[in-house]
């Protein structure tokens, strides 16, 4: 399986689960995707580890997180652990340079991380302690 993305792990889980991954950039697109019924097909993309507007999506069974940014201490990684939903924080594309900088302007890691995994299915691989993987599934 080709490896889309890496980031930290928010808890060592044996958990794969495999979904299509969405992108949800405000509470409008949250809203959206829980009103479609389909949220459990969808492993959530978000761009911070402190979307509290995400909370509902946790709630009522998202798949999976990933995040563009924020570590396992942070909102999401902890709503994470409590749910039992499988989280990676701050992913980046392992062949490529581009990474999150924190305090830096992160505006094109953002849109290429974005681009690169929004749309596509993929299983999230969260059983190592510190690293976890976003694989792509054929």
């Amino acid at each position: 399986m080709t490896v889309l993305a890496e980031g930290y792990n928010a808890f060592e889980t044996p958990k794969s689960p495999t979904g299509v991954v969405k992108y949800l950039g405000d509470p409008t697109a949250v809203i959206a995707l829980i009103s479609s019924g389909k949220l459990q097909d969808h492993i959530i993309l978000a761009q911070g580890g402190t979307t509290t507007f995400l909370s509902p999506a946790l709630t009522m069974g998202c798949l999976g997180v990933i995040t563009l940014s924020g570590a396992p201490e942070s909102h999401l990684g902890i709503l994470s652990r409590e749910f039992q939903i499988p989280c990676i924080m701050t992913a980046y594309q392992p062949n490529t340079e581009t990474r999150y900088v924190t305090g830096g302007n992160n505006d094109e890691h953002f849109k290429q991380m974005i681009a690169a995994l929004d749309g596509k299915k993929v299983r999230l691989k969260c059983d190592h302690h510190d690293v976890a993987q976003v694989l792509l599934e054929d």
